[in-house]
């Protein structure tokens, strides 16, 4: 083939595997060969659309398989896939879609009112196109079947994938065909993946981990996917048992709601092999949680400049090392440094910098950003605190903006964070720096409590002394239902109130 890209690997996997069980979404079961035939024919109604080389080609809507048919017909025309995050409000959508100047928008019909706004707003693109039946199968049904391969090479760019924006606009990660290919070489080799796995792909796949981490090293595998539209913690228990999962991939706030479904204690979770966290650090207590139950909970550390994966905590080490994002994947090259460059020593803070064949060149038309966000000899700045313990492996922070400086001494919420959820009362919490006469910034906890738990704020923070230095203790503590989160389900820190 002369497309070496991933628009090529449905055709790959269909000469493989074609009978295997690609995809499977609210029941319906789409085979290898099925979705290469689908995948041609929507790049064939794409060309005719007048896509080319180069075009970005957009999608609006949740984990279905017209989101993976997108992808790849995308690629197989050497266009560029945009997955756009479905949560977000009609103008920012429209700023994406402005910026990365979109050909084609292929939109979920859930979303009409929101492609309503878009186009009374002058919706920019080419053509937009609604799934189900209608426009989007009447462009896959009248096109026939044939190979398409157009010659694409791996340093290419195969997908646009934006920032969640927790601080400012997002931007465009531009990842080509070979940093998405070298992430999953290295999830084949760190969760040792077989062609028999099942993977249910319940977080977003407008996002980095659940599209890049968790869908496509199956793909490329040749296992199943069984894709969920929304998160739900009660049917994702049930889809474990049904489908007999073997494994997932969420962030500590999806792990922590299927301990507290109802569902949680009598669920079958016997075919599950390895589950993976991700996203933000992850409580100690919920690691026991699943760890209690028999499973091995490892967590990975990465961004979507590194396509994403850059630490992972393999299964041997998931009880040794609970808490920490692991060690360096195998083709990536990760160091924990002081602002000089020099390498922190052992227990010391420093900034995670990430170096391999997965890592980004680039955001999209943003040459200022770009710079500002690589080093010499082309290390990324990630922008997230670490330490390092004398084994090598590494324990995150959390963002070096979020440290606080209070009466000279540096605090990283994130350690603060994870003792609180030790906590019995405390479902999930976020630790925040605010100002203070004396200290300069003193911390304050922002704490959601379990279902039916109660506690006083004084009894939250006595819980601490003792468990941490006194200046690392919060000053205060304000009570709260729910967490601002993005679509990724990382905390916006930014609207807690700090005042």
């Amino acid at each position: 083939m002369r497309n070496q890209g991933t628009g090529s690997w449905p055709a790959r996997r269909a000469r493989m595997s074609p009978d295997r069980t690609a995809l499977i979404h609210d029941g319906r079961a789409l085979s290898y060969a099925a979705l290469h035939d689908r995948v041609t024919r929507l790049a064939r109604a794409l060309d005719g659309l007048g896509v080319t080389r180069g075009d970005r080609v957009a999608y609006l809507g949740p984990n279905r398989p017209e989101l993976a048919e997108t992808l790849f017909a995308a690629g197989a025309l050497g266009a560029v896939f945009v997955p756009l995050n479905s949560r977000l409000a009609p103008p920012e959508l429209a700023g994406i879609l402005r910026d990365c100047a979109a050909s084609v928008l292929i939109w979920d019909a859930r979303l009409a009112r929101a492609v309503g706004a878009l186009r009374e707003a002058g919706l920019a693109v080419g053509h937009d196109v609604m799934t189900g039946p209608g426009e989007y199968e009447d462009l896959i049904d009248r096109e026939p079947n044939g190979p398409v391969d157009e010659p694409v090479s791996l340093d290419e760019p195969g997908m646009i994938q934006y920032t969640s924006g927790t601080s400012g606009r997002p931007k465009g990660v531009v990842l080509t065909h070979a940093n998405i290919a070298w992430n999953c070489v290295n999830i084949l080799i760190d969760v040792d993946l077989s062609a028999e796995e099942v993977s249910l792909v319940s977080a977003p796949m407008f996002h980095t981990a659940g599209l890049n981490q968790l869908f496509l090293p199956t793909f490329l595998k040749g296992g199943t996917s069984v894709l969920m539209s929304a998160f739900d913690p009660d049917a994702a228990l049930e889809l474990i048992g049904k489908h007999q999962v073997t494994w997932m991939f969420g962030v500590p706030a999806m792990f922590a709601a299927m301990t507290r479904s109802p569902r949680w204690a009598g669920a079958d979770l016997s075919s599950v092999r390895i589950l993976m966290c991700g996203g933000a650090p992850v409580p100690a207590a919920l690691i026991r949680a699943y760890q209690d139950r028999g499973l091995t909970f490892v967590q990975g550390y990465g961004l979507t400049e590194t396509s994403p994966g850059a630490l992972f905590l393999r299964a041997p080490d998931s009880v040794r090392k609970a808490g920490s994002a692991g060690t360096p994947c195998f083709f990536t090259d990760v160091r924990v440094v002081r602002p000089d460059l020099t390498e922190v020593a052992a227990a010391e803070t420093g900034e995670v910098i990430i170096q391999g064949p997965n890592v980004t060149n680039g955001y999209w038309r943003q040459p200022a950003a770009t710079a500002a966000a690589f080093l010499p000899g082309g290390w990324l700045r990630s922008g997230d605190a670490a330490t390092i313990d004398r084994d090598g492996y590494v324990f995150i922070a959390g963002r070096v903006k979020d440290m606080f400086i209070s009466g000279g001494e540096n605090v990283y919420p994130a350690e603060v964070e994870q003792v609180l959820c030790e906590h019995p009362a405390v479902a999930e919490c976020a630790v925040i720096g605010v100002p203070d006469d004396h200290w300069g910034e003193v911390g304050r906890a922002v704490v959601v409590l379990r279902d039916g738990a109660a506690a006083d704020p004084d009894a939250i923070l006595g819980f601490l002394d003792g468990r941490l230095a006194r200046y690392k203790i919060p000053k205060s503590v304000v009570f709260t239902g729910a967490l601002p989160r993005n679509g990724a389900g990382k905390v916006i820190k930014s609207q807690l109130t700090s005042g």
